[in-house]
């Protein structure tokens, strides 16, 4: 069975590709054909844009009145002229669309008649993705893994759409286990961690006097939202392993994590019932183990 690119076969797409490329060669020629017109309305001017003999009539003016009399956006026929201006005609290369002119135009006039001419390694022409990420602009379409994140952290600027994305990703475990690699986002989760456990436990001093009138250090209050983080993830957690198997692997990390709960456990209540809190080699061994 041939295959198909939507609904038409390889071979049928192959002849609407170049029927397309003609036409848009005839769109091409009729946008440099604008500009030209509109460059001989309103020249390019170092600056103010007034023409000389006319200093009334400004660039602007005569821009709109000549787009809105041929039935074009001001601002489109004002990017055809500023176009046609960086390309003259001698330099405009035949076959490459007037978008790709349009993305090559704001470079350097060596740069610019020089890169049009050779098409990124393994192509045969500029499209407008790749001339885009030639001149650094944001590309249409992301395709590399740092496109792709610079596209989500465009997306996700807003704080609420932020948290939410992040929640998101956290409930992936995979996810969730590669970024607790980073020290960084290990250090702000459990910063985090400690900041909501404070103001849960600042929360209960408010609804109950009794408590409230307790004064306790912040370390106190940090170490019991600790503990009670921890309590309320594993109710949470373990009741939904029923069922799954552990690999080898899985069991041996597993058993080592517990025993550095265990130690830093034996550690708080040492430091809380004598007041010593220094480690000895092994403990600390254990306790910065990744």
């Amino acid at each position: 069975m041939p295959t198909k690119i939507g609904n038409v076969t390889e071979r049928q797409y192959q002849r609407l590709v170049q029927h397309a490329r003609g036409l848009v060669e005839q769109q091409s020629h009729a946008q440099f054909g604008l500009g030209d017109d509109a460059l001989k309305v309103a020249p390019m001017q170092q600056y103010g844009g007034a023409h000389a003999s006319e200093p009334l009539m400004t660039v602007s003016y005569s821009i709109e009145r000549f787009a809105n009399d041929i039935g074009i956006p001001p601002a489109t026929l004002n990017t055809y002229r500023w176009v046609s201006s960086r390309w003259p005609k001698g330099k405009r290369r035949k076959g490459v669309s007037h978008y790709i002119h349009r993305v090559f135009a704001g470079l350097d006039e060596d740069d610019r008649y020089e890169v049009i001419k050779h098409p990124p390694d393994g192509e045969d022409r500029w499209n407008y993705e790749s001339a885009c990420r030639y001149v650094g602009w944001k590309a249409p379409v992301p395709r590399t893994a740092q496109e792709k994140v610079d596209r989500i952290h465009e997306l996700a600027k807003d704080d609420s759409v932020a948290t939410t994305v992040t929640r998101n990703f956290l409930n992936r475990p995979n996810v969730a286990f590669e970024a607790m690699a980073d020290h960084t986002a290990r250090h702000a989760v459990n910063t985090a961690q400690v900041d909501r456990a404070r103001q849960s436990n600042e929360r209960a001093r408010q609804r109950h006097p009794v408590i409230r009138k307790l004064e306790h250090g912040a370390e106190y209050i940090e170490l019991v939202g600790m503990c009670a983080q921890f309590v309320a993830a594993a109710g949470r957690i373990v009741p939904t392993l029923r069922g799954h198997e552990f690999t080898d692997a899985e069991r041996a990390t597993i058993h080592m994590n517990t025993a550095r709960v265990r130690s830093t456990t034996d550690w708080i209540e040492t430091a809380v019932d004598t007041g010593d809190v220094s480690l000895d080699e092994g403990l600390a061994r254990l306790l910065s183990e990744e």
